[in-house]
């Protein structure tokens, strides 16, 4: 499956998929080269006057006129059977978008009741860090982001810091502007040490050694 982007290697891609979707959050739309609906998402989008550049999905999420609604909205529409495929809606997008190689990934409703979809879609950020591409996840309570190296985090309007294993083991973890410093620590996996940091100055610094690192700033 090779879907053409809308523009020639886009920078920044948006997913909207069908999660939790706080409607404020879709300004981010506004920032983007390409948006992409999976699923439900693409309705949220349509429902909200922004035409997805591509939807795709199984669509059983929804009724056919919201089908017809979601075609019809959108500049690209690509469905697939629900039970003769491999991925979920969501990581059809985000293949989709991982071949565009672009810069910047964000996804929109990729949080919700639905657990398992949930940390599914949080291994994606495993994925597109190997690739070499920034992914992040962001909610009206949270943005999740996944390092093996280096980020600098602004303080607002997230103002909390967990961090969490995605690997075994995470070496050489040292916090610069937070109110709890770390300098050459380890963590491992099931370990809650790192959980509900705050920010101490405008900016703060994750630098890690070796591993897999998510990064979650939140707020209540």
């Amino acid at each position: 499956m090779y879907i053409a982007p809308p523009v020639p290697r886009p920078r920044h891609v948006v997913i909207c998929a069908g999660g939790i979707l706080d409607a404020s959050l879709l300004s981010v739309c506004n920032e983007a080269d390409v948006v992409i609906g999976a699923d439900r998402g693409a309705l949220a989008l349509a429902n909200h006057g922004i035409c997805p550049d591509v939807a795709i999905g199984d669509f059983d999420s929804v009724t056919e006129d919201e089908r017809n609604q979601i075609r019809s909205c959108s500049k690209h529409y690509q469905d697939f059977d629900a039970i003769d495929k491999d991925y979920t809606d969501t990581e059809l997008a985000f293949h989709t978008a991982l071949a565009w190689k672009p810069a910047q990934i964000t996804l929109l409703g990729a949080t919700g009741t639905r657990l398992d979809h949930t940390l599914g879609n949080i291994h994606l950020l495993r994925v597109g860090l190997d690739q070499g591409i920034q992914c992040q996840i962001v909610d009206a309570h949270n943005i999740i982001r996944l390092t093996n190296s280096e980020l600098t985090l602004p303080r607002q309007p997230y103002p909390y810091l967990s961090l969490l294993p995605l690997s075994m083991t995470v070496t050489g973890i040292t916090l610069k502007g937070f109110a709890y410093p770390l300098t050459d620590a380890t963590l491992h996996i099931g370990q809650s040490l790192a959980i509900s940091n705050q920010f101490a100055e405008e900016e703060g610094t994750v630098t890690i050694r070796d591993g897999y690192l998510l990064v979650i700033c939140s707020r209540d």
